[in-house]
């Protein structure tokens, strides 16, 4: 590919300590640059885009103002974090990023000093950045600010508001920043954003502002605020909020904006400003993902992470199949979801703030009434789902499998316990990428199968996922039930199949053979099968059995095997600590049975960011670990070849 070069100033930038030697005129400049600098790479090399060129003047005024890394930026999320990696010491490597070996899409602490805290779910950063700013005041170091820059839909979650409860009456130096965008991936939903909207348009709040900012402009610029200073301006402030009734000034959080942030000028004089005042504060910003990129600005959801595109014509680049490809697992998910809806009333689909990414959308647009978005909030998601249950509704909770480890207590608490009926589809399950450990669905089915009352399912193609959602949503299926599946294209031309009811803990056998046996759970049973049509080249017969449950198991097929087979691998996309290899080992002691198992999936390793091909080689359970585990396990053995 095309070496891309960054602008005359950007180029000299190898740290913040460079561009502090620069004046404020030439920041703009820098901003420019770095704009564009964004657009070029990862039009060329892919990556997550509007939400970082959002933040551009932000970002250059941080490091400008502050003294990183020892202030401690903490970016939530992490999508908008691209030109802050720029800026200190990553320029040159940005066209890895997000490649197999190169830098992380998102912050993260062994990459860079200055990456303070790792992220890539959202809502972290202002409970991270005040465990910082009460490190930093036990220690004695006055001197230290910790920033929290929480956007892209973060402060829907309730971690937020958790941590700025506690921010509140911490006492300490904490300076949070609200990008405000009005979007997460989707557009943001809920009564914040309304809240949001009306400080952003009320005259009275404006007024608000502008009585904030000539009050700062009367004291000297360029000292420390004292003490007495500061509580003159608290009290004009809080008499002043006590009209206004301020939700940030109610948690004690001295509220400061709403300001453009996209007027670098005006940026720069706020944070000079707030870096001398001292206790915990908020500075609301108004930004436009995309800024900078007008296809960007005009469709948010479509530029969040477009893949690679031409960056004048704005022509998103599709990969080009000489057959038609299958549908991808979610989109399978949507438009099933309203067929079996259309016949059962009682549907209702729930998602945290994935409408798009899950295919819930689809519902939404067709059934706006019966389908929600709830905003990034999987605990309330979860527990919504389980009171509606109550009243005898089917919900489809879908989730991000990573994004249900948020969730956890509400899946034992207010669902598994009271044994109600929710569906669970468990979208991105297993590897999912480049986007790495903070998203790869590794340990659902060993989190979700120690579950008492709890179905845990996964299907090996796009008509098993269409029966298993037609089963989960039998009158007769009385416990949840999670169906969990990858991200990305199935294995069938055509998605639209007959949906039948199958028997909860039954599996299938795909093959019968007389050297080993293959259990696989999910889609890694397509792995297995080309495998299996490998090895009988070479003369070796596998048995392949598709488990299609990790609990219940099939315990049927699997005595079968267990009498059968003295050699057998179990295959999963999942954890093999704790997971669906792990159940057939216990089923295998509890049964007495002896037989030389080896399990394949996710180790028990942080697995890091790169293509599928790449992470399922990595992690040896792609086709061609498949056929050379059965090759280890037979090669003691004399294989006599198959007439044909």
């Amino acid at each position: 590919m095309m070496e891309i070069q960054p602008g005359a100033l950007l180029k000299t930038i190898n740290s913040p300590a460079d561009l502090k030697k620069l004046n404020r005129e030439e920041l703009q400049q820098v901003t420019n640059e770095l704009r564009q600098y964004i657009i070029d790479v990862v039009s060329v090399y892919g990556g997550h885009f509007g939400a970082s060129l959002g933040v551009v003047e932000l970002t250059v005024a941080l490091h400008y103002i502050f003294n990183t890394p020892y202030d401690q930026l903490v970016w939530d999320v992490g999508h908008q974090a691209y030109g802050h990696k720029i800026l200190t010491g990553r320029r040159d490597n940005f066209s890895t990023n997000r490649k197999y070996h190169g830098l992380s899409g998102f912050p993260k602490r062994s990459e860079s000093e200055y990456d303070t805290f790792g992220v890539g779910h959202s809502s972290t950063s202002i409970s991270a950045a005040l465990g910082m700013a009460i490190a930093a005041k036990y220690k004695g170091e006055k001197d230290r600010k910790a920033v929290a820059i929480i956007g892209d839909g973060a402060m829907t979650a309730g971690l937020a508001f958790e941590g700025m409860n506690h921010a509140g009456v911490a006492d300490t130096d904490l300076l949070i920043i609200l990008n405000d965008n009005c979007m997460s991936i989707d557009p943001n939903v809920g009564a914040l954003k309304e809240y949001l909207t009306d400080i952003t348009t009320s005259v009275t709040y404006n007024k608000f502002k502008d009585d904030i900012w000539k009050a700062l402009g009367k004291l000297p610029v360029g000292k420390h605020f004292t003490r007495e200073m500061a509580s003159k301006i608290e009290h004009s402030i809080k008499s002043f909020v006590s009209k206004s009734s301020n939700l940030f000034e109610s948690l004690n959080l001295r509220y400061f904006g709403p300001i453009d942030g996209h007027n670098l000028t005006k940026l720069v004089d706020t944070l000079s400003d707030l870096k001398n005042i001292p206790g915990p504060k908020l500075l609301h910003i108004i930004t436009t993902k995309g800024k900078g990129y007008a296809l960007a600005e005009k469709d948010q959801t479509k530029w969040h992470a477009p893949g690679l595109f031409d960056k004048i014509t704005g022509e998103i680049y599709k990969k080009r199949y000489e057959t038609p490809q299958p549908p991808k697992y979610q989109d399978v998910f949507g438009k099933t979801i309203i067929e079996l809806a259309e016949k059962n009333e009682k549907i209702f689909g729930i998602t945290p703030a994935m409408p798009s990414g899950s295919s819930l959308k689809f519902m939404m647009d067709e059934m706006p009434d019966r389908a929600i978005d709830v905003g990034i909030s999987e605990q309330h998601a979860v527990t919504l789902s389980a009171g509606m249950a109550t009243q005898g509704l089917r919900v489809f909770c879908n989730i991000y499998s990573s994004f249900m480890q948020r969730a956890y207590d509400q899946v034992i608490h207010d669902v598994a316990i009271q044994n109600l009926p929710v569906v669970f589809c468990l979208d991105r399950a297993g590897l999912v990428g480049e986007d790495g450990p903070t998203h790869h669905g590794a340990y659902d089915i060993a989190f979700m199968r120690c579950i008492p009352n709890m179905i845990v399912s996964a299907p090996m193609n796009e008509s098993e996922l269409r029966s298993l959602m037609y089963t989960a949503q039998l009158e007769s299926t009385k416990n949840p039930f999670v169906i969990r599946y990858p991200r990305g294209e199935g294995v069938m031309p055509e998605w639209k199949t007959e949906m039948k009811e199958i028997k909860i803990g039954t599996g299938r056998k795909l093959k019968d053979g007389k050297d080993v046996a293959i259990l696989s759970l999910g889609h890694p049973g397509n792995f297995a099968a080309t495998a299996a049509r490998e090895l009988k080249t070479e003369g070796l017969n596998v048995a392949h059995y598709d488990m299609r449950f990790a609990k219940p198991l099939d315990e049927t097929l699997l005595h079968e095997a267990f009498n059968k087979f003295e050699k057998i691998i179990t295959v999963e996309d999942g954890t093999v600590v704790g997971g669906f290899g792990s159940a057939v080992v216990e089923f295998m002691t509890k049964h007495n049975y002896s037989a030389t198992i080896k399990m394949l999936g996710i180790p028990d390793s942080i697995v890091e960011h790169g293509t599928l091909k790449e992470l399922h080689n990595e992690c040896h359970y792609d086709a061609k670990a498949i056929a050379d585990a059965v090759r280890e396990m037979m090669k003691d053995e004399v294989v006599v070849p198959e007439l044909r």
